[in-house]
């Protein structure tokens, strides 16, 4: 693969908990990347949201991080980064992207002596895109939860990896948003064919009820949930009386 653009993947997110379906967007990703015979993908981030997220059944980061380093244990590509969860309030999409790729910027510019910035995708230098599934897309159509700019930049600077499960029909979401149409060639879609309906909060429904999710979850995170007693009846009412932090900061920042 020499002469492709180094690429990055990030994925931002509750993880809450971490499920294969989540680990398999990476794969998936990676796989379409690298098909499109331009970039060779060099690496790829966990970054789970901050408690500050406010979203009912949250459980605390420390546990949605150890999860997902377990889980991830035995790959070779994708890690997890705590910045984000580490954040007294949570961060806007494009203000965890910024730092990572301001990150792996500087560490390719320590080991090449190169200082060129911001980068362009045939210098060589390593790129970022926002790794996401498909309801994440959708949720830019959701009034008051996402700024235009930041979807200008997150689509337009960065870039966009989405991954389809079921029936969503990306190529109609893009096509109903003037920003997503006007970055068209910066959004690479991605269709599972091998439909995996695994959801987060289908999982937590089932342990709440008692109920096995042996091969939803690895092993180890079902052992580590199981000893730290998490997603109880009692953890699932936690934010329930709290609105969802980007509904009231994006509120903010715009009065």
């Amino acid at each position: 693969m020499a002469g492709r653009i180094p690429l990055f993947l990030l994925a931002c997110g509750s993880f809450n908990p971490i499920t294969h379906q989540h680990m398999r967007l990476f794969e998936l990703a990676r796989d379409q990347m690298h098909q499109t015979g331009l970039y060779r993908v060099v690496g790829g981030i966990v970054s789970p949201v901050s408690d500050g997220y406010g979203k009912q059944g949250l459980v605390a980061s420390k546990h949605r991080l150890t999860m997902a380093r377990l889980a991830l244990h035995s790959s070779d590509w994708v890690t997890v980064d705590d910045w984000e969860s580490q954040q007294s309030d949570w961060t806007e999409t494009v203000v965890t992207m910024r730092y990572h790729y301001g990150r792996i910027a500087a560490q390719y510019q320590q080991r090449t002596g190169l200082s060129k910035y911001p980068p362009t995708e045939n210098s060589g230098e390593p790129v970022l895109k926002l790794l996401c599934g498909a309801d994440v897309m959708e949720t830019f159509k959701v009034s008051g939860l996402w700024r235009d700019d930041h979807i200008e930049e997150v689509v337009g600077r960065f870039g966009l990896v989405c991954v389809s499960r079921g029936t969503r029909q990306l190529d109609r979401t893009v096509h109903e948003s003037d920003v997503l149409s006007r970055h068209r060639q910066n959004i690479f879609l991605v269709r599972e064919w091998a439909q995996n309906e695994i959801s987060a909060t289908e999982v937590r429904r089932a342990l709440r009820r008692g109920n096995s999710v042996k091969y939803l979850l690895p092993d180890s995170v079902i052992d580590y949930i199981k000893e730290n007693n998490l997603y109880t009846q009692d953890s699932e009412m936690k934010n329930k009386e709290i609105k969802l932090r980007p509904l009231t900061k994006q509120t903010i920042l715009q009065d």
